[in-house]
């Protein structure tokens, strides 16, 4: 037995490959124990700040990276214990096979890494949102989202500069050398997508809106959804879902309907031209009138233009801003069915209704 455990496979003792097996199996068979009791003991840390906020969501965010990186570290460390093969020891394009295998194994560990990184900001972000629900204002939920997504964004630019130092032997300092040459030539290449993302910090510094703002821009009217790093998402009054980019939110003028202070009506009469001077002194009185409605701030009634075709009134108000948009339409119908009936009792007709077209046919006269 011990002479066959003693023989040699590929430079290594079936003795070493069996405690190399071994380790890993038991690393596969524990994992998800000692993983489940990391990821506990973290949540203990982060248990003040996450009050609301379930273990069972915590577990589900970081066990499973963390499973894949305890076992993955393991399996590598175990193996390193093994002598690399002779045999296998061939140049693939100047570097060695095993060399390969060491840069391979290197940025399977950092992205994993990288990963477990990603869902632990997930979490801060998910505890940060929890804080922000419990204020009115929705600037902090529309800040969580968008620096997740930034510090997403620099963890894996950290990641890949990682992967060029360990895997490929590159000294960083160079690289960002290098980089900073290519950023400015993809900075120039790539302007509009900078101007957007610089539009971004703006848009939340300045705060023109937030989200759940509803909005009026380019002809569209809707609801700020989202704010991104690029654009800013609109559910428009259609129910249409678009994205404007935020260079274009910044530097065209956006009409934030939430922080108007009124609603305002107009409402243009084109009266004919039979009515009299004092019809119409009246029927301006008699709207005023119409008006003193509760809801209705103020309200402005006056006879705006004359001419050949018809008289023109004026009638302008603005409701108060806490009114539904049911209330609101409800509102408005029943002041335009008043003047109705207020044109009908006064006997003013609109300037279509007395529109009389004559034709005539007259014959000239023969020359004697």
């Amino acid at each position: 037995m011990e002479d066959f455990l003693q023989k040699e496979i590929l430079s290594n003792s079936i003795r070493s490959y069996l405690y190399v097996v071994g380790i890993i199996l038991a690393a596969l068979l524990i994992k998800r124990l000692i993983s489940k009791y990391l990821a506990k003991l973290l949540f203990k840390i982060v248990a003040k700040a996450a009050k609301n906020i379930e273990r069972q969501s915590f577990l589900d965010l970081v066990v499973q990276p963390l499973d894949v990186f305890l076992v993955l570290l393991v399996s590598i460390i175990a193996l390193d214990k093994l002598n690399f093969p002779v045999a296998l020891n061939f140049t693939v394009y100047h570097i060695t096979f095993k060399q390969l295998i060491d840069s391979l194994a290197a940025a399977t560990v950092i992205i994993v890494f990288i990963w477990l990184c990603l869902r632990v900001l997930d979490f801060v972000a998910m505890i940060l949102e929890e804080r922000a629900n419990l204020t009115v204002d929705q600037t902090d939920n529309q800040l969580v989202l968008f620096f997740k997504d930034f510090f997403k964004v620099i963890l894996v630019i950290i990641g890949i500069l990682m992967i060029f130092k360990f895997s490929f032997n590159k000294p960083i300092g160079n690289l960002l050398t290098g980089l900073s040459l290519v950023g400015a030539a993809i900075a120039l290449a790539t302007r509009e997508s900078m101007e957007n993302l610089i539009a971004s910090f703006i848009i939340f510094f300045d705060k023109p809106f937030i989200t759940g703002d509803q909005v009026r821009v380019n002809n569209f009217t809707g609801t700020i959804e989202r704010i991104g790093l690029r654009s800013t998402r609109i559910r428009t009054m259609e129910k249409t879902y678009i994205s404007v980019p935020n260079k274009q939110m910044v530097d065209t003028i956006v009409d934030n309907i939430t922080l108007r202070t009124q609603r305002k009506v107009e409402l243009r009469l084109e009266l004919g031209l039979s009515a009299t001077a004092q019809q119409l002194k009246s029927l301006a009185t008699d709207i005023k009138t119409i008006l003193n409605k509760p809801g209705i701030e103020n309200k402005t009634v006056y006879l705006m233009d004359t001419g050949k075709n018809a008289h023109i009134m004026s009638v302008d108000y603005f409701t108060t801003i806490d009114q539904s948009i049911e209330e609101f339409t409800e509102l408005r119908q029943a002041v335009n069915l008043e003047v109705i009936e207020l044109l009908e009792t006064s006997k003013i007709e609109l300037a279509a209704a007395n529109t009389d077209v004559i034709v005539t046919n007259k014959t000239p006269d023969r020359a004697v």
